[in-house]
């Protein structure tokens, strides 16, 4: 008797697995691999995926899913194994790792993973992952980025560095509508500006301009030898065709991600590539703000006329001095200066600079609440508010750097 129940369909292809010591401990990458592939993933062990990888089952895997945490470090050469192997049979690799070494999590991107996703997994993170890995390749011609930045290589970028005395002074605003006055100082052949945002655990920059952090941060800084135009290009994101933005990272990387060398990098292709580069510096010294400070042609301080900001600028320069550092080479700038009708304000900034045996090189207005606006909304003043008058400072300032830039290129 013929049989009229329907045949039962057949299983998905397994498209993708899970690599893992204990895929367990991950229970948040199970919940995401579900939700974006259904049935059509699996789950391997270390030992298992080497040998999966050359059986008939495993010619369809599109990408593999290497989750580590702290216990496996002991075993990064088979770790590096597997991403080999996987390479080897162009399986891409998109790691997950938790609480793993800055040394550790540098080694296996190196090996050659195509993503880096921490966990716990922020949300749609994974999923955008492999939206990515799954992209085809683009066209090998001129380094572009993620927004289709292209980049050119005549470039010899002025330097400009700005670091807050004190948090909140209004260092990062002041950083980022330089820049983008910069990128928009005229409308015939305006320079190609970069603004680097090295705050690298709360940089603001990405939220004053509302782009996107990218991963693509991370992975760069962590394997910084590997860098090139093509890497550096994937790491920036545009602001309106005309500002490109190096981010800090989306998550919070550990202080000691980076060193001296790895900025010296990243600053060094960065003036390869544009007239200028802003650098938003994290208020506090890092092993690398020596290279900063010796790399950049104008390093602006931003103080504010309080206490916090005399005492750290008189601890800084006493930092500095001491370890024969030119303190000297920092052009202060004093966000919301007095008045001009504030005699006491004036006779605090008086006094202020005796003290401190400093000179108050830039005076910038209270921009008022039209500033704090605008950075909620993700926009430049000359955006959000053209006449307010701190906006109308810094357009003076980027014009003055803009022309001194361009008698320099003519001397020369």
């Amino acid at each position: 008797m013929t049989s009229i129940l329907p045949s039962p369909p057949e299983p998905a292809p397994i498209v993708a697995c899970t690599v893992s010591r204990d895929v367990q401990e991950f229970d948040l990458l199970i919940e995401d691999m579900e939700a974006v592939l259904g049935e059509a993933w699996g789950d391997l062990g270390f030992e298992e995926a080497l040998n999966y990888f050359s059986q008939p089952d495993g010619e369809g895997l599109e990408f593999i899913a290497l989750a580590v945490d702290e216990q496996d470090e002991s075993d990064v050469d088979n770790l590096s194994a597997i991403i080999a192997a996987a390479k080897a049979r162009d399986i891409k690799v998109v790691l997950i790792a938790h609480d793993v070494t800055p040394a550790a999590l540098h080694h296996l991107l190196r090996q050659g993973a195509d993503e880096f996703v921490p966990y716990p997994l922020p949300e749609g993170e994974l999923a955008l992952a492999i939206e990515r890995m799954r992209m085809p390749a683009a066209p090998v011609n001129a380094p572009r980025g993620a927004d289709g930045v292209e980049l050119n290589h005549d470039g010899d970028g002025v330097i400009i560095a700005v670091q807050g005395m004190a948090g909140g002074c209004g260092a990062s605003t002041f950083a980022t509508n330089l820049a983008w006055e910069l990128a928009t100082v005229t409308k015939e052949k305006p320079p190609r500006v970069c603004i680097i945002d090295l705050g690298l655990q709360f940089g603001a920059v990405s939220t004053y301009l509302d782009v996107p952090r990218r991963e693509a941060v991370l992975e760069l800084l962590t394997d910084i030898e590997a860098m090139d135009d093509d890497s550096f290009a994937q790491a920036l994101v545009t602001f309106e065709e005309k500002l490109q933005v190096f981010t800090s990272p989306a998550d919070l990387p550990p202080l000691d991600i980076v060193g001296q060398s790895e900025i010296q990098q990243v600053l060094d292709t960065a003036a390869r590539h544009f007239d200028f580069v802003v650098v938003d510096m994290p208020p506090s010294l890092v092993q690398w703000s020596e290279t900063v400070l010796y790399a950049a042609q104008v390093y602006f301080g931003v103080v504010e006329l309080d206490m916090r900001s005399a005492q750290n600028t008189f601890r800084l320069k006493r930092a500095l001095q001491s370890e024969d550092l030119p303190f000297e080479k920092i052009r202060f700038v004093l966000n919301r200066a007095p008045r001009f009708t504030d005699l006491q304000g004036k006779s605090r900034l008086k006094r202020m600079q005796e003290s401190l045996d400093i000179s108050i090189d830039l005076q910038m207005p209270d921009g008022g609440k039209a500033v704090a606006e605008a950075g909620d909304h993700g926009q430049p003043l000359s955006l959000q508010a053209p006449k307010n008058p701190l906006r109308k400072e810094i357009a003076k300032l980027a014009q003055s750097l803009f022309e001194v830039g361009q008698s320099d290129a003519e001397a020369a």
